[in-house]
């Protein structure tokens, strides 16, 4: 039977002004009063103004094998999607299943930036990068659902990997976004070159394996997702136990 993605929301109420500085290119430059008043304003209207919600599946590893080309490939369970290129390779060897998600912060936030690119140059950059932490959050959110999906059946989770990095191509996120209905969903479309709208969203996999992985959090005081994840509180137990 195919997998029915899951819809969930996320309630995301605050941002690192540390990462949204670093999405500046922040390198300890000084921050006048001014500057600093107007990033807490366009953290704060993100905040606002955006809603995170992701669409997230689980797919068994069906088959892998290399292409004519020899390019390897992965073939997930019930669906049209294929993992192909070395770095899928890597990254899901021994994965029994893959977990995939996309998260978007919404139209909103794409009309306000749209505004701002109009109005208020400045306005445009600090929200831009508000906005860019905030669906950074949402993703970490999505990955936190699959590494407690993953832990509820004994399996360990990697780190999410995204269409673009390495050799995966950007010709992935077609399948990835019809694996999880996420144009009717989500209301995510792809532009003829394949970029997202809402720009401010994020398409990822997440491999899941019988044994810890290299990149398992050794505790949680590190892990991205912890803001996130109710394992311990469902479960008594950690992703890393």
């Amino acid at each position: 039977m195919p997998v029915a993605p899951t819809l969930t929301s996320y309630q995301i109420d605050a941002l690192d002004r540390n990462e949204v500085l670093r999405y500046l290119g922040y390198r300890g430059q000084e921050v006048t009063p001014e500057l600093d008043d107007r990033l807490d304003e366009a953290i704060a209207r993100c905040l606002a103004i955006g809603r995170a919600r992701a669409s997230i599946a689980v797919y068994r590893v069906a088959g892998r094998e290399d292409l004519p080309d020899g390019t390897p490939q992965i073939a997930l369970e019930d669906t049209a999607l294929t993992l192909v290129g070395s770095s899928m390779r890597r990254h899901m060897a021994g994965a029994r299943k893959v977990g995939v998600l996309a998260v978007t912060i919404g139209m909103g936030v794409e009309r306000e930036l749209k505004r701002l690119s109009l109005t208020d140059h400045l306005g445009q950059v600090l929200f831009d990068a508000a906005a860019t932490t905030m669906v950074e959050r949402a993703a970490d959110a999505a990955e936190s659902t699959l590494v407690g999906m993953a832990a509820r059946e004994g399996l360990y989770t990697n780190f999410r990997f995204s269409p673009g990095y390495g050799d995966m191509p950007m010709q992935t996120q077609p399948m990835l976004l019809d694996a999880l209905d996420a144009r009717r969903r989500l209301g995510i479309t792809l532009s003829p070159t394949l970029l997202m709208t809402p720009t401010k969203s994020v398409t990822a996999v997440v491999g899941m394996f019988d044994t810890p992985q290299p990149s398992t959090h050794a505790s949680c005081a590190d892990c991205f997702c912890r803001a996130f994840c109710n394992l311990r509180a469902t479960t008594g137990r950690t992703c890393h136990d």
